[in-house]
């Protein structure tokens, strides 16, 4: 069966986005910082479509984390930003654009019903309504033997984490606080069943990577 891999970015006090995520700040007051690592980086720039780049420690474990991925799972923060029902006259499409980076069926969980969202490039976005486990069953399915990435947010992470159906996690810890936000691991004391198997330093950014014993 295809892993589910979550990948997501980390500060040294556990914060995975910052306080008050909006349209304006999607990643919350400060949150920008937790990704400053990845920007420069061609192996982040290639798939959004831009040129250049640096090529650093960091490099292989961004292609690693791209490779063999046919699906991606993401909560409605992560798409959208905005809370509540769709607006039905003129609808969120996303962050990136008609033609997102991801090139594969993106599923995103969301209490709020919505028809599927076709993009460029092979992107479509399927709205599940119906639970966490749905959404792997289907994205699984659309993967066809590939593994599924889950991108976030933390709401959804803690969720699949806590329902022990991650397979492998790579945490990529920034040396920077944020004082406040929202949190990956809140509340809970137990990393079911995952362990640490590779620690690599890199410029601005330290990768942990855990996988299911």
């Amino acid at each position: 069966m295809s892993k589910l891999r979550l990948k997501i970015s980390m500060s040294l006090d556990g914060f995975v986005a910052g306080l008050d995520q909006s349209v304006e700040t999607p990643l919350g007051i400060g949150g920008m910082r937790l990704h400053e690592w990845i920007f420069p980086l061609a192996a982040w720039r290639t798939p959004h479509g831009l040129e250049g780049g640096e090529v650093n420690v960091s490099t292989p474990v961004i292609e690693e984390s791209l490779a063999n991925i046919g699906a991606t799972i993401m909560g409605r923060n992560m798409f959208g930003g905005h809370p509540g029902a769709w607006n039905a006259e003129n609808p969120w499409q996303g962050w990136w654009g008609t033609n997102p980076p991801f090139h594969h069926p993106v599923f995103v969980l969301t209490h709020h019903a919505r028809s599927m969202l076709p993009l460029e490039g092979g992107n479509t976005f399927t709205f599940v309504t119906d639970g966490i486990e749905s959404a792997l069953a289907q994205a699984r399915s659309w993967a066809h033997g590939k593994d599924v990435s889950l991108a976030g947010g933390a709401n959804v992470a803690r969720q699949y984490l806590a329902a022990g159906l991650v397979d492998e996690m790579e945490i990529n810890l920034v040396p920077t606080l944020l004082g406040r936000g929202e949190r990956l691991f809140d509340g809970d004391d137990d990393l079911h069943g995952l362990q640490l198997v590779r620690t690599i330093a890199a410029p601005n950014v330290t990768h942990l990577k855990f996988t299911r014993s």
